[in-house]
């Protein structure tokens, strides 16, 4: 397999960052997809990746069913409405590669599609967005997209070989996953524990090492997802694993709080209490973070606000 022309469908951090990356090496083959005004301000508008601008070549889905791997790069709240423009462009033998964030992703849209086209992945990147424009490190070391399938070395397939061919020589730190279930609720779980607190007192990621109190409250949530994972057979190690990050550091979460953006709180807390009820095992501090962030959600609504 080899692949000709990609897809994205998502122009996000995580799309800008697939963008960036391949618009050289692709070029007209590289598509963005959207439709109608969304669409229409994205080939006016293009995309600010690192202060560089991207002119897209922007497709509705149907025009992109010729596409050999499709990206899903989209917001959790934003995925049931795109179920149909993903199955209008998934051909026969795309392969679709889910870079969102949580757990389940890649069974909702291999329901709607079939599995069979489903490459699991995971992607930790450190990005701020303002509108369309985005700005990032590129990934190192730890960061970077992560490929794998369960129970198969990745270069076993020959949809992740041709991806990585692809990714060569190119500004993406790509990982080749023995254990890509693992590395998938690995960082589940730093960010139900790490990405959630923060935007619940609004701080810099370095209060993580100040303060006691909010470190006793990341390793609680941790301890609920490493709990849920072992009953569905993965076994998570009771302390995070952090990359380098700064003291100021903002994560998605209070980056989308202080924009007024909805939040992936029902991916996170949302699935993980799903998770437990069906399980019986509790979650009370996911619960807590849960409602918090959806009032934190309805003030930045406009629901209310006695500041005043």
């Amino acid at each position: 397999m080899t692949i000709k022309k990609a897809a994205v469908i998502g122009a996000g951090a995580v799309g800008g960052y697939l963008i960036s990356s391949l618009s050289a090496k692709l070029g007209e083959n590289l598509y963005v997809i959207a439709k109608g005004e969304r669409g229409e301000r994205l080939m006016r508008d293009g995309l600010m990746v690192n202060g560089i601008r991207y002119d897209l070549n922007v497709k509705a889905p149907e025009e992109a069913r010729d596409a050999d791997v499709l990206f899903v790069t989209l917001k959790y709240q934003a995925l049931d409405a795109a179920l149909p423009d993903i199955e209008a462009l998934v051909g026969e033998h795309t392969a679709v590669v889910s870079l969102m964030n949580g757990i389940d992703s890649e069974e909702i849209i291999g329901g709607r599609i079939g599995m069979e086209h489903m490459i699991y992945s995971l992607v930790r990147i450190s990005s701020t967005r303002t509108g369309n424009s985005m700005e990032f490190e590129i990934p190192s070391g730890y960061n970077g997209i992560y490929l794998g399938m369960p129970g198969k070395k990745p270069l076993e397939d020959e949809r992740i070989a041709a991806i990585a061919e692809l990714f060569k020589d190119t500004p993406i730190n790509l990982h080749l996953s023995e254990d890509i279930l693992f590395d998938i609720w690995e960082k589940f779980a730093l960010n139900i524990s790490r990405n959630l607190p923060q935007a619940v007192i609004d701080v810099g990621a370095g209060a993580y090492d100040d303060s006691v109190y909010l470190k006793d409250v990341e390793n609680k949530l941790r301890d609920e997802v490493v709990k849920i994972a072992a009953a569905k057979g993965i076994k998570l190690l009771p302390n995070n694993k952090v990359g380098a990050y700064t003291p100021s550091q903002k994560y998605s979460t209070l980056q989308d709080i202080l924009a007024g953006r909805k939040t992936e709180i029902d991916m996170f807390c949302g699935a993980l209490m799903k998770m437990g009820r069906e399980l019986g095992i509790p979650t009370p501090y996911s619960e807590f973070i849960f409602d918090f962030i959806k009032c934190l959600e309805e003030k930045a609504e406009g629901k209310f606000d006695y500041s005043a």
